[in-house]
């Protein structure tokens, strides 16, 4: 956890030097226009997946084009992991067990509308593919095989703002089917250039 402490120190600082810096906000996305960007994320598991972790770090590259004056459409992917809580009881057992990290890949596609002076609103739909597990635990008298490693829909409204090369937006993301729903608050820190 002292790890995770240290990274959300730095990601910090690193706004907090972008936000003092002297930036010009970018409000408009230009019809016609691509744009790449990568960023890192992080974020909180909630709903089944808060049992299991208590947080979230990942990295994305997103695909962006612009299709009016404010309006973009976006392919995003990459990677999440939800680092597995460590010394939890299971029911019935007096041995402690740490839970596996939860990995994902995301794959969405969605939509920046943006409101002005660098602000925008996003909604992206996708699926989700587990690499691991839901619930898998280290030392598991269960067997490995008999966790699976699902395939989720994605759902996920936010909003953020833009400015020069950089985009710092925040979301919910929601992964739901076969009747094991959860989601995440997540930051995405993001640098962009033109393509």
């Amino acid at each position: 956890m002292k790890h995770i402490s240290k990274i959300i120190a730095v990601a910090s600082f690193a706004v907090a030097t972008m936000f003092a810096s002297n930036v010009k906000a970018q409000s408009t996305t230009p019809p016609n226009a691509w744009r790449f960007g990568i960023g890192i994320e992080g974020g909180v598991p909630t709903g089944n997946a808060h049992d299991i972790s208590n947080a979230m770090l990942g990295g994305t590259a997103r695909l962006q084009y612009g299709v009016a004056n404010n309006v973009a459409l976006t392919l995003t992917s990459g990677y999440y992991n939800m680092f597995g809580k460590d010394a939890v009881k299971l029911p019935g057992d007096n041995n402690d067990y740490k839970f596996k990290s939860l990995g994902m890949v995301p794959l969405k596609a969605g939509i920046k509308a943006y409101a002005g002076g660098g602000f925008y609103f996003s909604a992206e739909v996708g699926a989700g593919f587990e690499t691991s597990g839901f619930g898998d635990v280290k030392n598991d008298p269960i067997p490995e095989e008999a966790y699976k490693k699902n395939t989720k829909l994605i759902l996920a409204p936010g909003l953020g703002y833009s400015w020069s090369n950089v985009d710092l937006g925040v979301r919910y993301e929601n992964f739901s089917g076969q009747s094991n729903n959860y989601g995440m608050v997540a930051a995405r820190l993001a640098y962009g250039f033109k393509l």
